[in-house]
């Protein structure tokens, strides 16, 4: 078995690919395959010979400030990503793609815990929708492709990942790594105040990353619809919450100050995980205090 994975050096690809261990897989770098690009994305598939699997988790992708910056970048470069890759696996007749989607494709005021069954509901939130929609339209692609050539493929849809390894860019991270970060160097400066984006009542659903990862494999072995499918903890967590988790964990105990001139995204987002326990047997197994934990360790390990 071949196994392409994109994105395969990125947060979730890096653990996936260690989980996956012998197994012959190929990892195309962005400067030799730059899969916006249908010449680069053919030369991928012909370089990697006979595929069987592909993963598809390459993505231009980062926090609200991130995708309110750059929305354009966000809608055009994960659609034509979307676009080559599902198109190069019809082509080159691959068993099976595993694309994973996000959780920013949900409706804005989808019934929490989110259920797949509500994916196509309503227009995202609004600083998300470009990347969300995004990666909402390559399901519909899927689709299309499963009915006209046959193609088949998992739809995963993980929820706010975070773990050792994660991004710490202060231009393009997400929560967890930007709150970790900002409360390690204001603990380190003596700072008496660190500033969050939003007002803190916004809740998320927090999944360590390595939970992912072996929800992956496992769909690649056992899964063989084409539903959409949840990977999250099932736990609401208000982002004031995951502050005082955070500060805990990273030993800060000076103020914090809300700047609620900053968007909050997402009013609420969980995942309804019933159909992962039923049709993988998967659940979530790292509680998010452990897994912060491990992931500030890793963090003042690796600055």
């Amino acid at each position: 078995m071949t196994i392409i994975i994109t994105g395969g050096n990125g947060f979730l690809g890096r653990i996936l690919v260690k989980k996956l261990g012998d197994r012959d897989v190929f990892v195309p770098r962005s400067k030799n395959y730059d899969l916006r690009y249908k010449e680069d994305t053919e030369r991928l598939f012909h370089d990697a010979g006979q595929v069987d699997i592909v993963f598809h988790l390459a993505a231009t992708v980062g926090g609200i400030g991130a995708n309110r910056n750059h929305p354009g970048k966000f809608f055009y470069d994960n659609m034509l990503m979307s676009l080559n890759v599902i198109h190069q696996a019809m082509v080159h007749k691959v068993r099976k793609v595993i694309f994973v989607g996000t959780t920013c494709s949900y409706p804005k005021f989808a019934p929490v815990p989110f259920s797949e069954h509500s994916l196509f509901d309503g227009f995202p939130e609004e600083t998300n929708a470009p990347y969300g929609i995004a990666k909402r339209a390559a399901l519909v692609m899927l689709k299309a492709y499963e009915a006209e050539y046959g193609l088949k493929f998992n739809y995963l849809i993980p929820t706010n990942l975070y773990g050792p390894g994660d991004n710490f860019d202060d231009s393009t991270s997400h929560v967890i790594p930007a709150l970790i970060k900002k409360c390690l160097e204001a603990k380190k400066r003596g700072d008496k105040k660190v500033t969050v984006w939003g007002t803190g009542k916004p809740t998320r659903d927090f999944v360590y990353v390595e939970d992912v990862a072996d929800a992956l494999i496992l769909a690649m072995d056992n899964y063989h619809r084409s539903e959409p499918l949840n990977l999250g903890s099932g736990e609401e967590t208000a982002i004031n919450s995951l502050v005082y988790f955070i500060q805990q964990a990273t030993g800060f105990d000076g103020q914090i100050e809300y700047d609620v001139t900053k968007p909050d995204g997402q009013p609420r987002r969980c995942l309804n995980t019933k159909e992962a326990r039923m049709v993988l047997g998967w659940t979530a197994t790292t509680g998010l205090r452990d897994g912060l934990q491990k992931t500030v360790e890793w963090y003042l390990k690796n600055d």
